[in-house]
Formats: structure tokens, C-alpha cells, sequence
């Protein structure tokens, strides 16, 4: 169950981290590339724009560029049952604070509702414990850094959380790369293999997203799958929007579901990034899951988590009129 939470959740990082050099299947992805009028007059390399994206580690080094710095952070977990109704609830503000190479996080306000946590202030959802696990710093942890090159994700010698964890990153920052531990799906997680690309629709298009010119790459679903078709792919949808002068990710977004049977999830997830002074980071991350596994409750849940407050008028396209109201009364200046 909670190997099948750490892929469903899958909520915070990346997708095209790839580290093999073939050219081979990027070749064949181009030759599938829908491509707008306006990236056509612009002369895009193709080729090299989608090997880049392959090659990418550029958004890997957003996540850890949050272990190296301090900010304050707002938090929102929301739990409900599986007809849809509001079970607990987080609302919280935590500060990490960066010192002599070490990092800690105070919890400066926070407020909880139903069974969010038992009577031992455990929690009572996977779903909080795993975001947890990546998001609250416990204790003091040292000696990290922003460094990708040599970054390799395994699970050998990992157990429960931990392993979960290992296995969440595995697939969403090299999702070409089989996952060990999660039945039925290792092999249809490579968007780019031939075997799998034959079911989706490629685009790239541009778009101004925040104020930023943007080439948009989009990876969906073929509509005209047939239900077999439909059970050898994971993902539904990958949409990455890319700084037209940088070529840095401004945003993604993605959908995966799949039903094995013994289990099922439907998970929605979107990602913003921004600058802190020099270092790309991710300042707003939100998730949409729903998952059950045979024996095991559904477990339904939401959470959005903002960085860097002062992004706030970048992020708040992002949240509908009411819930801007709702997070202004809680905001805090960085």
C-alpha cells in the first residue's frame, strides 16, 4: 500500500530527468511533434530542444536549491472520504532556517481539524506522512548541497518511508528507468520509448505564462485509446512551460491514473517555479490524489504548499478569487 502511495503521490518534483545519451528514441518522438505556426517560424531546433528536455537535471537542482536556503512556507493538507467529504485538515506556517551548513524548521503557527493526527500525534494518513516526510524538516539535518552531477536514486538498503520516498524520485526524476517494488507499471512509465510514445499526442507551441514568453511542450493521452491501449501507459498528461530565453521550466503540470485492479489512483499535480535571487525554485505546489488499494480505505486528499511569499502575485493566478481571500489572511512576508 504505501509502495503504491509513494508512486500515486508523486507530487512534488520532476519528470524528464533522463540519463542515457541515445539519441534513438528522441529521434522518433520528433518525428510524432505537432508543431505550431509560431515554433515553425521560429526556427526551433527540435531535435535538440527535446533532447535537452531528456537530459534535463535543471529542475531536480530547483528541489534541492530549497535545502540550501531559508524561507517561510505555507502549508494546507486537506483529507476527505471517498464520497468526497472533508474528513482533517492541516493549516500551518513553518520557517526553515540555513546555518553553518545545516538545516531546521520551527513550526510558527498551526491549526488541524478531525482525525489529522491520532492521539499521539501520529499521523492518521499516508498521504500526510509522506508529505511530511518531503516537506517538515525534523531535527537538524547537515551536510547537504544543490550539487545534481553524480545524483544517483536506488532503494537498495531502504525500508519503508525512506524506501517509499527513494522510489517517489526515482519516477518522477527518471521516469525511463523501471521502478523496483511497484507491480504492473514499471514499464510504461518512459514517455519517450517508442513502444510507449505510440499512445500519446507531442506539441510544442508558445505562450506567455506570468509575463514570460514560454515554449510549451505538452505530452497527452491519444482519445482514441482502446481500454488495452489504455492499461500499457501511466501518465495521462505532462504540459511543461519553458523560458523562451533560458530555456529554464516556469511550470508543469501533470496527470497519471492507472487501475490494476488490486489497486487504483488518479492523481493531478502542478508545479510554479520562480528565481530567489540567483537559484530557480519551486514557489507553489499543488496535488489532487485518489487512491485505494484492496483491503485498504480510499484515501482522497488535496494540498497546496507556497514558498517565498513574495512570489504571491505570481502564484495567485494560479487560486480562484475565494481562496485568495482565504490565504491573504494568513500570509507572511518572507
Amino acid at each position: 500500500m504505501k509502495k503504491l502511495l509513494s508512486f500515486t503521490l508523486g507530487f512534488f518534483l520532476s519528470i524528464f530527468s533522463f540519463a542515457q545519451e541515445d539519441t534513438s528514441d528522441v529521434e522518433a518522438v520528433r518525428r510524432m511533434v505537432n508543431l505550431s505556426e509560431v515554433v515553425i517560424r521560429s526556427d526551433l531546433n527540435v531535435p535538440r530542444f527535446l533532447q535537452r528536455i531528456k537530459n534535463d537535471t535543471s529542475y531536480y537542482k530547483a528541489f534541492k536549491n530549497l535545502h540550501i536556503l531559508g524561507f517561510t512556507s505555507l502549508n494546507f493538507v486537506q483529507m476527505k472520504d471517498k464520497k468526497g467529504k472533508v474528513k482533517a485538515t492541516l493549516e500551518s506556517r513553518t520557517r526553515q532556517n540555513v546555518a553553518a551548513g545545516c538545516r531546521t524548521m520551527d513550526v510558527l503557527q498551526e491549526k488541524t481539524s478531525g482525525d489529522f493526527y491520532d492521539k499521539n500525534k501520529d499521523f492518521n494518513y499516508y498521504t500526510a506522512e509522506l508529505y511530511a516526510a518531503f516537506f517538515f524538516t525534523e531535527n537538524k539535518v547537515c551536510g547537504e548541497t544543490n550539487i545534481v552531477s553524480g545524483s544517483q536514486h536506488n532503494i537498495q538498503g531502504k525500508k519503508g518511508l525512506a524506501k517509499n520516498k527513494e522510489q517517489l524520485k526515482m519516477l518522477f526524476f527518471n521516469p525511463g528507468k523501471k521502478i523496483p517494488g511497484i507491480p504492473f507499471v514499471g514499464d510504461k512509465l518512459d514517455v519517450f520509448d517508442e513502444d510507449v510514445a505510440q499512445f500519446y499526442d507531442f506539441a510544442i507551441d508558445t505562450s506567455d505564462l506570468n509575463g514570460q514568453p514560454c515554449y510549451v511542450f505538452s505530452i497527452k493521452r491519444r482519445e482514441d485509446l482502446t481500454s488495452s491501449q489504455r492499461g500499457k501507459i501511466v501518465f495521462d498528461n505532462i504540459t511543461t512551460w519553458f523560458n523562451q530565453k533560458t530555456m529554464e521550466i516556469v511550470a508543469r503540470n501533470y496527470d497519471l491514473s492507472y487501475d490494476a485492479g488490486v489497486y487504483d489512483f488518479d492523481v493531478h499535480m502542478e508545479v510554479r517555479m520562480d528565481k530567489f535571487g540567483e537559484l530557480l525554485v519551486p514557489t507553489l505546489i499543488r496535488y489532487t490524489g485518489d487512491w485505494h488499494a484492496v483491503f485498504k480505505k480510499r484515501e482522497k486528499g488535496f494540498f497546496w504548499k507556497n514558498h517565498f511569499e513574495k512570489k504571491i502575485s505570481k502564484v495567485f493566478p494560479l487560486i480562484n478569487a475565494k481562496k485568495k481571500q482565504k490565504i491573504m489572511a494568513f500570509w507572511v512576508h518572507f
